[in-house]
Protein backbone atom coordinates (compact mmCIF):
# COMPACT_ATOMS: atom_id res chain seq x y z
CA UNK A 1 0.00 0.00 0.00
CA UNK A 2 1.53 3.39 -0.63
CA UNK A 3 0.20 6.35 0.01
CA UNK A 4 3.34 8.57 -0.28
CA UNK A 5 1.67 10.61 -3.28
CA UNK A 6 -1.58 11.67 -1.35
CA UNK A 7 0.14 12.72 1.73
CA UNK A 8 2.75 14.58 -0.05
CA UNK A 9 0.68 16.52 -2.51
CA UNK A 10 -2.90 16.45 -1.29
CA UNK A 11 -4.47 18.83 1.42
CA UNK A 12 -4.58 18.45 4.89
CA UNK A 13 -8.05 18.72 4.53
CA UNK A 14 -8.70 15.41 3.85
CA UNK A 15 -10.61 12.88 6.01
CA UNK A 16 -12.11 9.64 5.15
CA UNK A 17 -9.25 8.79 4.30
CA UNK A 18 -7.36 8.99 7.79
CA UNK A 19 -10.69 6.88 8.91
CA UNK A 20 -10.03 4.31 6.12
CA UNK A 21 -5.70 3.93 5.68
CA UNK A 22 -5.79 1.85 2.52
CA UNK A 23 -5.66 2.56 -1.53
CA UNK A 24 -8.80 1.24 -2.88
CA UNK A 25 -8.94 -0.15 -6.02
CA UNK A 26 -11.96 -1.82 -6.90
CA UNK A 27 -15.66 -1.99 -6.03
CA UNK A 28 -18.63 -3.88 -6.47
CA UNK A 29 -22.29 -3.68 -4.98
CA UNK A 30 -21.48 -3.64 -1.02
CA UNK A 31 -17.40 -4.41 -1.52
CA UNK A 32 -14.68 -2.11 -2.03
CA UNK A 33 -11.06 -4.18 -2.93
CA UNK A 34 -7.82 -2.39 -1.98
CA UNK A 35 -4.59 -2.52 -4.10
CA UNK A 36 -3.09 -5.69 -1.91
CA UNK A 37 -6.30 -7.40 -2.67
CA UNK A 38 -8.49 -7.48 0.80
CA UNK A 39 -11.99 -6.79 0.70
CA UNK A 40 -13.93 -4.41 2.93
CA UNK A 41 -17.66 -4.99 3.28
CA UNK A 42 -18.86 -1.13 2.78
CA UNK A 43 -21.74 -0.33 5.71
CA UNK A 44 -21.13 3.40 4.82
CA UNK A 45 -22.18 3.73 1.12
CA UNK A 46 -20.00 7.32 0.20
CA UNK A 47 -21.53 8.71 3.18
CA UNK A 48 -25.48 7.88 1.76
CA UNK A 49 -24.53 8.04 -2.07
CA UNK A 50 -24.40 4.46 -3.32
CA UNK A 51 -27.81 3.29 -2.66
CA UNK A 52 -27.78 1.01 -5.76
CA UNK A 53 -24.03 -0.03 -5.08
CA UNK A 54 -20.80 0.05 -6.54
CA UNK A 55 -20.87 -0.32 -10.16
CA UNK A 56 -24.03 -1.32 -10.55
CA UNK A 57 -24.25 -3.54 -12.97
CA UNK A 58 -27.83 -2.43 -15.16
CA UNK A 59 -26.60 1.64 -14.68
CA UNK A 60 -22.92 0.64 -16.19
CA UNK A 61 -24.46 -1.38 -19.58
CA UNK A 62 -26.47 2.07 -19.88
CA UNK A 63 -23.57 4.29 -18.85
CA UNK A 64 -21.45 2.26 -21.23
CA UNK A 65 -24.08 2.73 -23.82
CA UNK A 66 -24.48 6.22 -23.73
CA UNK A 67 -20.67 6.75 -23.63
CA UNK A 68 -19.97 5.02 -27.10
CA UNK A 69 -22.88 6.47 -28.67
CA UNK A 70 -21.49 10.20 -27.75
CA UNK A 71 -24.18 10.90 -25.70
CA UNK A 72 -24.25 14.63 -24.35
CA UNK A 73 -22.35 14.60 -20.98
CA UNK A 74 -22.25 18.43 -20.11
CA UNK A 75 -25.01 20.23 -20.89
CA UNK A 76 -25.65 23.26 -18.46
CA UNK A 77 -29.16 23.43 -18.70
CA UNK A 78 -29.48 23.01 -22.55
CA UNK A 79 -32.22 20.02 -23.70
CA UNK A 80 -31.04 16.89 -24.04
CA UNK A 81 -32.35 13.48 -24.99
CA UNK A 82 -30.79 12.02 -22.05
CA UNK A 83 -32.12 14.90 -19.22
CA UNK A 84 -35.90 14.07 -21.31
CA UNK A 85 -35.98 10.63 -20.29
CA UNK A 86 -35.45 11.27 -16.57
CA UNK A 87 -37.52 14.45 -16.37
CA UNK A 88 -40.52 12.48 -17.90
CA UNK A 89 -39.19 9.29 -15.59
CA UNK A 90 -39.42 11.28 -12.50
CA UNK A 91 -42.73 12.37 -13.21
CA UNK A 92 -44.27 8.69 -14.16
CA UNK A 93 -42.66 6.70 -11.36
CA UNK A 94 -41.91 9.37 -8.61
CA UNK A 95 -44.53 12.53 -9.00
CA UNK A 96 -47.57 11.38 -10.40
CA UNK A 97 -48.33 8.47 -8.32
CA UNK A 98 -47.89 10.77 -5.32
CA UNK A 99 -49.97 13.59 -7.02
CA UNK A 100 -47.52 16.12 -6.87
CA UNK A 101 -47.15 18.86 -9.62
CA UNK A 102 -43.39 20.36 -8.35
CA UNK A 103 -40.94 21.72 -10.95
CA UNK A 104 -37.31 20.20 -11.10
CA UNK A 105 -34.85 22.33 -10.81
CA UNK A 106 -31.28 21.27 -11.25
CA UNK A 107 -28.32 23.26 -9.92
CA UNK A 108 -24.67 22.67 -8.69
CA UNK A 109 -24.40 18.85 -8.13
CA UNK A 110 -23.89 18.59 -4.17
CA UNK A 111 -26.51 18.71 -1.53
CA UNK A 112 -24.81 21.91 -0.58
CA UNK A 113 -25.77 23.40 -3.47
CA UNK A 114 -29.28 22.24 -3.66
CA UNK A 115 -30.20 23.95 -0.10
CA UNK A 116 -28.62 27.17 -1.11
CA UNK A 117 -31.27 27.48 -3.80
CA UNK A 118 -34.15 26.60 -1.72
CA UNK A 119 -32.78 29.05 0.78
CA UNK A 120 -32.74 31.24 -1.66
CA UNK A 121 -36.24 31.11 -3.23
CA UNK A 122 -37.53 30.52 -0.30
CA UNK A 123 -36.33 34.68 0.81
CA UNK A 124 -37.36 35.26 -2.79
CA UNK A 125 -40.89 34.04 -2.28
CA UNK A 126 -41.60 35.26 0.99
CA UNK A 127 -39.38 38.60 0.99
CA UNK A 128 -38.21 37.53 4.34
CA UNK A 129 -34.71 36.48 5.00
CA UNK A 130 -34.79 34.38 8.56
CA UNK A 131 -34.96 30.74 8.34
CA UNK A 132 -35.66 28.38 10.97
CA UNK A 133 -33.47 25.55 11.05
CA UNK A 134 -33.17 22.40 13.82
CA UNK A 135 -30.69 21.37 16.27
CA UNK A 136 -28.28 18.64 15.11
CA UNK A 137 -29.35 19.28 11.60
CA UNK A 138 -26.69 19.17 8.69
CA UNK A 139 -27.12 20.79 5.45
CA UNK A 140 -24.06 21.48 3.76
CA UNK A 141 -20.76 23.05 4.20
CA UNK A 142 -21.04 26.55 2.03
CA UNK A 143 -21.72 29.19 3.69
CA UNK A 144 -25.98 29.56 3.65
CA UNK A 145 -25.99 25.90 3.92
CA UNK A 146 -23.56 26.04 6.89
CA UNK A 147 -25.49 28.99 8.63
CA UNK A 148 -28.53 25.52 8.94
CA UNK A 149 -25.88 23.16 9.79
CA UNK A 150 -25.84 23.09 13.54
CA UNK A 151 -22.69 21.47 14.04
CA UNK A 152 -20.19 24.23 15.81
CA UNK A 153 -17.14 21.91 15.25
CA UNK A 154 -18.00 22.89 11.10
CA UNK A 155 -19.18 25.94 11.68
CA UNK A 156 -16.10 27.75 13.19
CA UNK A 157 -14.52 27.00 10.02
CA UNK A 158 -16.87 29.59 8.13
CA UNK A 159 -14.44 32.91 9.04
CA UNK A 160 -17.19 34.76 8.74
CA UNK A 161 -20.62 35.29 10.84
CA UNK A 162 -23.46 32.67 9.84
CA UNK A 163 -26.52 34.80 10.01
CA UNK A 164 -30.30 34.92 9.15
CA UNK A 165 -31.02 31.51 11.10
CA UNK A 166 -33.36 30.77 14.18
CA UNK A 167 -32.31 27.36 15.84
CA UNK A 168 -34.77 25.47 17.58
CA UNK A 169 -34.80 21.94 19.02
CA UNK A 170 -35.01 19.22 17.11
CA UNK A 171 -38.44 16.94 18.29
CA UNK A 172 -35.98 14.46 19.90
CA UNK A 173 -33.40 17.29 21.11
CA UNK A 174 -33.90 18.75 25.20
CA UNK A 175 -36.68 21.07 24.47
CA UNK A 176 -38.03 19.43 21.69
CA UNK A 177 -41.19 18.68 22.64
CA UNK A 178 -42.53 22.08 23.62
CA UNK A 179 -40.05 24.54 21.08
CA UNK A 180 -42.69 24.73 18.69
CA UNK A 181 -45.42 25.98 20.58
CA UNK A 182 -43.32 27.94 22.27
CA UNK A 183 -41.73 29.50 19.03
CA UNK A 184 -45.26 30.23 17.86
CA UNK A 185 -46.13 32.18 21.30
CA UNK A 186 -43.42 34.10 20.55
CA UNK A 187 -43.98 35.23 17.13
CA UNK A 188 -48.11 36.32 18.34
CA UNK A 189 -46.28 38.56 21.02
CA UNK A 190 -45.18 41.92 18.82
CA UNK A 191 -42.91 42.64 21.45
CA UNK A 192 -41.26 39.42 21.34
CA UNK A 193 -38.40 40.85 18.44
CA UNK A 194 -39.15 37.91 16.51
CA UNK A 195 -40.13 38.46 12.49
CA UNK A 196 -41.95 35.60 10.56
CA UNK A 197 -39.39 33.27 8.61
CA UNK A 198 -38.92 33.06 5.21
CA UNK A 199 -39.29 28.59 5.21
CA UNK A 200 -38.92 25.76 8.23
CA UNK A 201 -35.87 23.94 6.96
CA UNK A 202 -35.87 20.12 8.17
CA UNK A 203 -34.49 16.40 8.07
CA UNK A 204 -37.55 14.15 8.81
CA UNK A 205 -34.24 11.97 9.33
CA UNK A 206 -31.08 13.42 10.32
CA UNK A 207 -28.73 11.49 9.16
CA UNK A 208 -25.51 13.09 10.14
CA UNK A 209 -26.77 14.87 12.95
CA UNK A 210 -27.10 11.37 14.49
CA UNK A 211 -30.11 9.49 12.88
CA UNK A 212 -32.83 11.46 15.15
CA UNK A 213 -36.59 10.22 13.59
CA UNK A 214 -38.79 13.02 13.50
CA UNK A 215 -42.33 11.75 14.21
CA UNK A 216 -44.99 12.28 11.85
CA UNK A 217 -47.28 14.27 14.26
CA UNK A 218 -43.66 16.76 14.65
CA UNK A 219 -43.56 17.05 11.18
CA UNK A 220 -47.04 18.14 10.88
CA UNK A 221 -46.68 20.25 13.67
CA UNK A 222 -43.57 22.02 11.67
CA UNK A 223 -46.14 22.05 8.50
CA UNK A 224 -49.20 23.27 10.46
CA UNK A 225 -46.63 26.31 11.92
CA UNK A 226 -45.03 27.06 8.50
CA UNK A 227 -48.65 27.80 7.29
CA UNK A 228 -50.15 29.60 9.90
CA UNK A 229 -47.04 32.08 9.46
CA UNK A 230 -46.49 32.15 5.57
CA UNK A 231 -43.45 30.25 5.44
CA UNK A 232 -42.37 28.06 3.00
CA UNK A 233 -41.54 24.31 4.25
CA UNK A 234 -38.65 22.78 2.99
CA UNK A 235 -37.75 19.29 3.50
CA UNK A 236 -34.15 18.03 2.94
CA UNK A 237 -34.06 13.93 2.04
CA UNK A 238 -30.65 14.23 0.79
CA UNK A 239 -29.28 11.50 2.43
CA UNK A 240 -32.56 9.67 4.25
CA UNK A 241 -34.48 9.75 0.59
CA UNK A 242 -34.50 7.51 -2.84
CA UNK A 243 -35.06 4.62 -1.21
CA UNK A 244 -33.42 4.81 2.01
CA UNK A 245 -36.34 4.32 4.53
CA UNK A 246 -37.88 1.62 2.42
CA UNK A 247 -40.00 4.27 0.35
CA UNK A 248 -38.68 7.05 -2.00
CA UNK A 249 -39.17 10.07 -0.23
CA UNK A 250 -38.55 9.51 4.33
CA UNK A 251 -41.72 11.04 4.51
CA UNK A 252 -43.86 9.06 2.25
CA UNK A 253 -47.18 8.04 3.67
CA UNK A 254 -47.27 11.00 6.36
CA UNK A 255 -49.82 13.02 4.73
CA UNK A 256 -47.35 16.03 4.47
CA UNK A 257 -47.06 18.34 1.28
CA UNK A 258 -43.89 20.52 1.45
CA UNK A 259 -43.21 23.52 -0.70
CA UNK A 260 -39.36 22.67 -1.93
CA UNK A 261 -37.91 19.22 -1.61
CA UNK A 262 -33.58 18.82 -1.58
CA UNK A 263 -32.16 15.74 -2.81
CA UNK A 264 -28.76 14.38 -4.13
CA UNK A 265 -26.60 12.04 -3.15
CA UNK A 266 -28.38 8.63 -4.24
CA UNK A 267 -30.55 10.52 -7.02
CA UNK A 268 -27.61 9.77 -9.73
CA UNK A 269 -27.72 5.93 -8.92
CA UNK A 270 -24.28 5.47 -10.15
CA UNK A 271 -21.91 7.61 -7.86
CA UNK A 272 -22.07 10.25 -10.38
CA UNK A 273 -23.13 13.91 -9.05
CA UNK A 274 -26.50 15.52 -9.53
CA UNK A 275 -28.92 17.29 -7.08
CA UNK A 276 -32.56 18.42 -7.72
CA UNK A 277 -35.13 20.55 -6.14
CA UNK A 278 -38.65 20.07 -6.23
CA UNK A 279 -40.50 23.18 -6.54
CA UNK A 280 -44.27 24.07 -6.13
CA UNK A 281 -45.05 25.70 -9.31
CA UNK A 282 -46.64 28.72 -7.12
CA UNK A 283 -42.81 28.86 -5.35
CA UNK A 284 -41.15 28.34 -8.73
CA UNK A 285 -42.35 31.04 -10.24
CA UNK A 286 -40.55 33.38 -7.69
CA UNK A 287 -37.26 32.47 -10.10
CA UNK A 288 -36.36 34.30 -13.56
CA UNK A 289 -34.35 32.63 -16.00
CA UNK A 290 -30.57 32.12 -15.32
CA UNK A 291 -31.55 33.74 -11.28
CA UNK A 292 -29.50 30.88 -10.36
CA UNK A 293 -27.03 28.96 -12.17
CA UNK A 294 -24.21 26.32 -12.16
CA UNK A 295 -21.66 24.93 -14.72
CA UNK A 296 -22.70 21.45 -13.63
CA UNK A 297 -26.63 21.05 -13.79
CA UNK A 298 -26.88 19.06 -16.77
CA UNK A 299 -24.96 16.07 -15.95
CA UNK A 300 -25.60 13.49 -19.10
CA UNK A 301 -24.18 10.51 -17.11
CA UNK A 302 -26.43 11.05 -13.66
CA UNK A 303 -29.77 11.27 -15.84
CA UNK A 304 -28.83 7.93 -17.62
CA UNK A 305 -27.81 6.36 -14.52
CA UNK A 306 -30.19 8.24 -12.52
CA UNK A 307 -33.16 6.92 -15.26
CA UNK A 308 -32.27 3.03 -14.39
CA UNK A 309 -32.30 3.79 -10.41
CA UNK A 310 -35.92 4.91 -10.91
CA UNK A 311 -36.89 1.11 -12.07
CA UNK A 312 -36.19 -0.08 -8.80
CA UNK A 313 -38.82 2.39 -7.52
CA UNK A 314 -41.29 0.20 -9.86
CA UNK A 315 -40.15 -2.96 -8.24
CA UNK A 316 -42.43 -3.62 -5.17
CA UNK A 317 -40.25 -6.69 -4.05
CA UNK A 318 -37.18 -4.05 -3.61
CA UNK A 319 -38.58 -1.38 -1.43
CA UNK A 320 -39.77 -4.72 1.02
CA UNK A 321 -35.87 -5.85 0.41
CA UNK A 322 -34.99 -2.63 2.12
CA UNK A 323 -37.47 -3.00 5.00
CA UNK A 324 -36.56 -6.56 6.09
CA UNK A 325 -32.81 -5.49 5.59
CA UNK A 326 -33.45 -2.82 8.03
CA UNK A 327 -35.44 -4.97 10.27
CA UNK A 328 -32.68 -7.77 10.52
CA UNK A 329 -30.06 -4.12 11.09
CA UNK A 330 -32.30 -3.26 14.30
CA UNK A 331 -32.62 -6.66 15.62
CA UNK A 332 -28.83 -7.09 15.60
CA UNK A 333 -28.59 -3.51 17.17
CA UNK A 334 -31.39 -4.10 19.36
CA UNK A 335 -29.43 -7.07 20.53
CA UNK A 336 -25.73 -5.78 21.26
CA UNK A 337 -27.78 -3.41 23.17
CA UNK A 338 -29.43 -6.09 25.86
CA UNK A 339 -25.64 -7.44 25.50
CA UNK A 340 -23.93 -4.57 26.95
CA UNK A 341 -26.94 -3.48 29.56
CA UNK A 342 -26.32 -0.30 31.78
CA UNK A 343 -24.83 1.62 29.16
CA UNK A 344 -27.48 3.70 27.94
CA UNK A 345 -27.26 2.66 24.22
CA UNK A 346 -29.88 3.23 22.04
CA UNK A 347 -30.54 1.95 18.68
CA UNK A 348 -32.63 4.48 15.93
CA UNK A 349 -33.47 4.57 12.37
CA UNK A 350 -35.65 3.97 9.97
CA UNK A 351 -35.26 1.57 6.72
CA UNK A 352 -31.53 0.95 5.99
CA UNK A 353 -30.80 3.55 7.83
CA UNK A 354 -29.91 2.60 11.36
CA UNK A 355 -27.61 3.27 14.48
CA UNK A 356 -26.41 2.56 17.38
CA UNK A 357 -26.10 5.82 19.75
CA UNK A 358 -23.30 4.52 22.17
CA UNK A 359 -23.19 7.96 23.87
CA UNK A 360 -19.04 8.25 23.69
CA UNK A 361 -17.21 9.58 21.04
CA UNK A 362 -14.07 8.07 21.57
CA UNK A 363 -15.83 4.45 21.56
CA UNK A 364 -17.48 4.72 18.43
CA UNK A 365 -14.48 6.34 17.17
CA UNK A 366 -12.44 2.91 18.40
CA UNK A 367 -15.27 1.03 17.08
CA UNK A 368 -14.65 1.90 13.41
CA UNK A 369 -10.93 1.33 13.71
CA UNK A 370 -11.23 -1.83 14.74
CA UNK A 371 -14.17 -2.88 12.32
CA UNK A 372 -11.92 -0.97 9.67
CA UNK A 373 -8.96 -3.61 10.73
CA UNK A 374 -11.51 -6.53 10.29
CA UNK A 375 -13.25 -5.48 6.88
CA UNK A 376 -16.01 -3.11 7.51
CA UNK A 377 -16.54 0.33 6.43
CA UNK A 378 -18.82 2.08 9.10
CA UNK A 379 -19.35 6.13 10.22
CA UNK A 380 -19.97 7.70 13.38
CA UNK A 381 -22.12 10.66 13.71
CA UNK A 382 -23.60 12.67 15.83
CA UNK A 383 -22.92 14.89 18.59
CA UNK A 384 -18.94 13.86 19.19
CA UNK A 385 -19.12 11.04 16.75
CA UNK A 386 -21.16 9.20 19.51
CA UNK A 387 -23.58 7.47 16.85
CA UNK A 388 -21.95 4.28 14.98
CA UNK A 389 -24.71 4.68 11.31
CA UNK A 390 -25.16 1.95 9.39
CA UNK A 391 -26.07 2.75 5.70
CA UNK A 392 -24.79 0.03 3.69
CA UNK A 393 -25.94 -0.18 -0.12
CA UNK A 394 -29.77 -1.03 -0.46
CA UNK A 395 -28.74 -4.05 -3.13
CA UNK A 396 -26.20 -5.46 -0.92
CA UNK A 397 -26.73 -9.11 -0.61
CA UNK A 398 -27.90 -10.73 2.23
CA UNK A 399 -24.62 -12.64 3.14
CA UNK A 400 -22.60 -9.52 2.86
CA UNK A 401 -25.36 -8.10 5.32
CA UNK A 402 -25.28 -10.58 7.45
CA UNK A 403 -21.11 -10.45 7.64
CA UNK A 404 -20.80 -7.23 8.40
CA UNK A 405 -23.29 -7.39 11.37
CA UNK A 406 -21.01 -10.33 12.49
CA UNK A 407 -17.60 -7.88 12.02
CA UNK A 408 -19.68 -5.11 13.67
CA UNK A 409 -20.62 -6.89 16.52
CA UNK A 410 -17.10 -8.87 17.01
CA UNK A 411 -15.66 -4.94 16.63
CA UNK A 412 -17.72 -3.63 19.94
CA UNK A 413 -16.89 -6.45 21.66
CA UNK A 414 -13.60 -6.06 21.36
CA UNK A 415 -13.77 -2.31 22.16
CA UNK A 416 -15.53 -2.66 24.89
CA UNK A 417 -12.95 -5.33 26.09
CA UNK A 418 -10.35 -2.46 25.83
CA UNK A 419 -12.21 -0.30 28.44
Amino acid sequence: MDTTVFEAHESTIRGYCRNYPTVFASASNARQVDEDGRSYIDFFAGAGVLNFGHNNPRMKEALIDFLQADGVAHSLDTYTTTKRDFVARFQEVVLAPRGMDHRMQFMGPTGSNAVEAAMKLARKATGRREIVAFSHGFHGMTLGSLAATANDAFRQWSGVPLEHIHRLPFETAPGGDTALAEYRTALQDPSSGLLPPAAFLVEPVQAEGGVNVASRDWLHEVQDLAREVGALLIFDDIQAGIGRTGTYFSFDGMGLDPDIITLAKGLGGFGTPIAMNLNKPEVDDHWSPGAHTGTFRGQGLSFVAGTVALDYFTDESFLADVLAKGERMRERLTALVREHPGLGWEVRGRGMIQALDTGDGAFAKRVQQTAFEAGLLIGPCGSGGRVIKLIPPLTIPEDDLLQGLDLLEQAIRTAREAD
